[in-house]
């Protein structure tokens, strides 16, 4: 095949429903994968770390979860590199199938009550594999689609790997409601919770099937024909610096804003629901799932658009709506799912007077003094409190509005004051039943009542973040792999979108948690995802050019 005929060449429809079939597979599996372990991150934590801090397995559960991401950008270097040597098809045939065995190798694990410490070093390890695999796969992906597509078709046929990741979320959720409702929840925390895992060797094993289907990208194959590959990708992609400029470029102006709106919308906001608003996961799974059946038809509608009315300021508005909007559709959930919660905070706020020595914040370890204890319950119990400094090493909790006499509790280490619980801390002994009882007197509901939700609000503020994923999540695919030459296509697109989505969007839940256990401000943690929205805005506006009307192929047929 000659450089001339393959550019002419276009696919058949067949063979084009096959390629875009092969390749949103994988999006699924790694989605279902992503989503499965994301639901139960609680869970997992209580069953892979030490017991004794509910607050601090679950952050372990999702810095486990977020190590898998940091090694994304390393599989990106080294199966992007082979795609763009070896060849696109057999690279992402490697990825699945070492994602497969990585996530169904979970469903197989001990726990620490078996083993010990060494089954959450079992666990890190499997999400490291996933996490290599990952690296490779995305741009693999979307690389050999967009080699595949029409050009003024691009964006809506990439649009469809990433639309698919809603499907890969519809499975999981659908895979675990189904186990929980079906067995008992003693039986589902002693074994039941496996299931979703070892399900994914049926995913793992169709997957395969197609991708063995499959032929190499026509413009790869002219590539390599005519002598125009690269022999060192890794060098030729970041070691020149008119390529790593666009590289910084697309990761700056669009990657990390892609990444932090993406898991703002389809991971931190489930989790929110279910361990700040204290949500019923049956209730948190239906309303996202609400949402999320909007959001598909949304990434592939956004990606038809970018093929017409360009793909740059698509992804820009996505980020400046991101910036301005987060903070107040969170109230608006918040509001809407629990609004007892809501009236308790505004009507009994908390303050937590203590010396800021004794206040550290615990991440790895159990809580010690009284401060880090009063802090873990809080947190837990989605109350919003103020921290007020001072050098007594005496820890004072109030709770205003409650009248102790009321509550039936006559402890010890509680001061009457006029229609307020104040509570006398010192040392880390904490009375944690009382306080949770004074707490439920001032209004503080211990879970959010289904009966009181406003569900069309809730549902339209969670299409409202899916809506602004989907802005830039639909045309980023088509934007990355037209930015790049082809020789090196699959190893630069990869890198700075696992950079991306494994370091500044998969650790956003982790971050976002870690600041709302800090500040004590159940809505602080969205201060990440806005700083990050807004340097992508200011980035991208100045600096990201137009790449809808590009072609795959330089002007004498080549391969650009």
């Amino acid at each position: 095949m000659t450089d001339a005929t393959a550019e002419l060449r276009q696919p058949t429809a067949k063979e084009l429903r096959l390629v875009v079939t092969a390749a949103s597979l994988g999006t699924v599996f790694e989605w279902y994968d992503f989503f499965v372990y994301g639901t139960l991150a609680a869970l997992l934590g209580s069953l892979f770390f030490p017991a004794g801090n509910d607050a601090a397995a679950f952050l372990l559960s999702l810095a486990t979860f977020g190590a898998g991401f940091m090694v994304r950008p390393l599989g990106a270097l080294f199966f992007g590199m082979l795609g763009d040597i070896v060849g696109r098809k057999y690279t992402f045939l490697v990825t699945i199938t070492l994602m497969g065995v990585a996530t169904a190798g979970i469903g197989f694990l001990p726990t620490f009550h078996d083993i010990g410490i060494a089954a959450a070093v079992m666990l890190l390890i499997l999400r490291l594999l996933q996490g290599l695999a990952i690296g490779g796969e995305y741009g693999g992906a979307a690389t050999y689609v967009a080699e595949h597509a029409p050009q003024k078709r691009r964006g809506y046929f990439t649009s469809y790997i990433q639309a698919t990741a809603t499907i890969g979320l519809f499975l999981s959720l659908a895979v675990v409601a189904i186990c929980r409702t079906s067995m008992s929840e003693e039986a589902f925390k002693d074994w039941g919770w496996r299931i979703p895992f070892l399900l994914s060797l049926v995913l793992l094993a169709v997957s395969i099937y197609i991708r063995m289907k499959l032929h190499e990208s026509p413009i790869f194959q002219a590539m390599k024909e005519g002598g125009h590959g690269s022999k060192k990708p890794i060098r030729d992609s970041f070691g020149n610096w008119a390529n790593l400029k666009v590289v910084l470029i697309a990761f700056f102006g669009a990657c990390i804003g892609q990444g932090v709106l993406f898991y703002t919308a389809n991971f931190y906001a489930m989790l929110y629901m279910q361990n700040v608003l204290a949500v019923g996961y049956l209730d948190a799974y239906l309303l996202l799932f609400a949402a999320l059946v909007i959001g598909m038809a949304l990434v592939i509608f956004f990606g038809w658009l970018s093929d017409r009315v360009g793909r740059k300021w698509l992804m820009m508005t996505a980020c400046l709506l991101g910036a301005l909007t987060l903070q107040p559709v969170f109230h608006i959930l918040a509001r809407a799912v629990n609004p007892a919660l809501m009236n308790a905070n505004e009507a009994h706020p908390v303050t937590l007077q203590a010396n800021p020595a004794d206040c550290s914040i615990v991440i790895f370890d159990a809580p010690k003094t009284g401060c880090q204890k009063v802090r873990a319950l809080l947190s837990k119990a989605g109350v919003q409190f103020t921290s007020i400094d001072t050098a007594d090493n005496l820890l004072l909790l109030t709770i205003p509005g409650v009248d102790p006499a009321k509550t039936g509790d006559d402890e010890e280490g509680m001061a009457d004051g006029p229609g307020d619980s104040v509570f006398t801390i010192e040392g880390g002994d904490v009375p944690e039943k009382e306080i949770r009882t004074h707490l439920t007197a001032a209004g503080y509901p211990a879970k959010a009542d289904a009966a009181l939700m406003n569900w069309p609000l809730a549902i339209a503020a969670l299409t409202w973040l899916v809506l602004l994923a989907a802005m830039i999540y639909g045309p980023i695919a088509a934007f990355l792999v037209e930015l790049f030459p082809t020789r090196i296509r699959y190893t630069s697109l990869s890198l700075p979108y696992n950079i991306s989505n494994g370091l500044i969007g998969g650790f956003q839940p982790f971050v976002s948690f870690a600041i709302i256990t800090a500040t004590g401000d159940i809505f602080a943690g969205l201060w990440y995802p806005i700083a990050i929205t807004t340097i992508c805005f200011l980035f991208g506006a100045f600096l990201l050019p137009e790449t809808s009307h590009r072609s795959l192929h330089d002007d004498d047929g080549k391969p650009a």
